[in-house]
C-alpha cells in the first residue's frame, strides 16, 4: 500500500499500480489535491519540492508523421483555474536523448501543452514546447547551460503564455497562443525518458496564483 506523508514530511512511493485515489497528494503551493496519471517508478515530496522518476520508454507525444503516438509518461496533475500563473524550476541529469521534465496543461488525450526541459537530438539542454491539437507541434527554443531552468506558465482565459528563465527573475517569452480548454482541465508536472532507462526530475520553487496576467511580455 502506498503511504502519503504531507507537506513538510518527506513522502516516498514505490509504484505498483497504474491508478491512485483522486486528489490524494498535497503540496503547500497548490490549493487542491494532486493525483497520478500513469504511475512513476517512484516519487517524493518535501514542502514545495517534487521529485518524479520516470521509467524507460516513457513519453507524451503525437508525431506529425503519425508514426509515434504515446502518452505513458508519469504525470502528477491537479485541476486548473480559468486564470492562473504557475512557476517552477525543473532540474535533471540529461542522461539520455529526450530525457525531460515538463509542466503540462491537459484538456484531453488529443489536446494538451507540454512545456519541457529536455535533452534534444544534438545533446543540448533545450527549452521545448509541444502544443498538441490532435497532432503535436514540436518547437525547440532556448539552449541552456545549466541542468536547471525556471518555467512560468500563465493562462488568461483561452490564451496561454510560456516563459523560461535561467535565474527565475529575468523571464523570456517562449510562446503565446490560444488554447481552448474545458472546465475541469488538468495542470501539473511530468517526467519522461523515451530512449533511456529512467529519468529523475526535480521540480522546486513551485508557486501557483489564481490571477490573470495583464501584460504577456512582462508576465505579470
Amino acid at each position: 500500500m502506498h503511504k502519503y506523508l504531507f507537506l513538510s514530511i518527506l513522502l516516498t512511493v514505490n509504484t505498483g499500480v497504474s491508478a491512485q485515489r483522486s486528489d490524494s497528494i498535497r503540496i503547500a503551493a497548490i490549493p487542491r489535491g494532486l493525483f497520478w496519471e500513469n504511475s512513476p517508478l517512484s516519487f517524493s515530496i518535501n514542502k514545495n519540492q517534487i521529485i518524479i522518476v520516470a521509467g524507460e520508454k516513457t513519453d507524451m507525444f503525437r508525431d506529425p508523421n503519425v508514426t509515434y503516438n504515446t502518452d505513458n509518461a508519469p504525470k502528477l496533475l491537479f485541476e486548473g483555474d480559468e486564470n492562473f500563473v504557475l512557476t517552477a524550476s525543473i532540474e535533471h541529469a540529461f542522461a539520455s536523448k529526450w530525457d525531460g521534465g515538463a509542466i503540462i496543461i491537459r484538456d484531453d488525450s488529443l489536446h494538451w501543452i507540454k512545456f519541457c526541459f529536455e535533452k534534444d537530438y544534438t545533446g543540448a539542454k533545450r527549452v521545448v514546447s509541444v502544443v498538441t491539437k490532435d497532432i503535436s507541434d514540436d518547437c525547440n527554443s532556448e539552449k541552456m547551460v545549466s541542468n536547471k531552468v525556471f518555467y512560468k506558465v500563465a493562462k488568461a482565459g483561452n490564451v496561454i503564455t510560456l516563459y523560461s528563465s535561467a535565474n527565475g527573475k529575468n523571464w523570456f517569452l517562449v510562446r503565446h497562443l490560444q488554447f481552448d480548454s474545458n472546465k475541469g482541465f488538468k495542470l501539473g508536472f511530468l517526467a519522461q525518458s523515451p530512449t533511456g532507462s529512467r529519468c529523475e526530475v526535480k521540480f522546486s520553487d513551485i508557486h501557483y496564483k489564481v490571477e490573470k496576467i495583464k501584460d504577456p511580455y512582462a508576465g505579470e
